[in-house]
């Protein structure tokens, strides 16, 4: 549901799914004033902004459903162990039963990271790939410093309100 009407000339220039030009020589064509076409491409752009706060919005509540649920299921089965004590329970409609299983557990990752470089044992450690820290690389090159492989790009962004 859109809060404002769009001219349905203008949206059928688009792709709804990719959010594509489809025609933009039709759009440009499209008979009409020059000001209703941008105040009707303008109000589509503010309905486009609500529906995705509204997506984002409902993807969080969706988020801390989830989390409340997976903690409510842990909670559940500790309960259950406790009640339990290592008895299986079997009914027609369920099973419970154990699993024994092994997992590694470093208790202090810095100190086991020191270990494993004094032994020379680098296959027990992973490494991620260095990325550019963008904030410290805007700095240095509004300094004047030149720096292989980046440049300051100087964008113009529209509001829409």
């Amino acid at each position: 549901m859109s809060i404002y009407s769009i001219n349905e000339e203008i949206t059928k220039c688009f792709d709804e799914e990719t959010g594509e030009i489809i025609d933009i020589e039709k759009l440009s064509k499209l008979e009409m004033e020059k000001e209703s076409k941008i105040e009707n491409i303008a109000l589509w752009i503010k309905n486009l902004k609500a529906e995705e706060e509204a997506i984002k919005a409902e993807k969080d509540n969706l988020a801390k459903r989830e989390k409340s649920a997976s903690n409510l299921g842990k909670r559940l089965k500790e309960y259950l162990i406790n009640v339990l004590e290592g008895e299986k329970f079997k009914t027609p409609k369920v099973v419970v039963s154990y699993r024994t299983t092994k997992s590694v557990n470093i208790e202090d990752e810095n100190l086991f990271v020191e270990f494993a470089q004094e032994k020379g044992l680098d296959n027990l450690l992973t490494y991620k790939a260095p990325t550019p820290n963008k904030i410290a690389i805007k700095e240095l090159l509004e300094e004047g410093e030149l720096i292989a492989g980046a440049s300051i790009v100087t964008n113009t962004n529209i509001i829409i309100k």
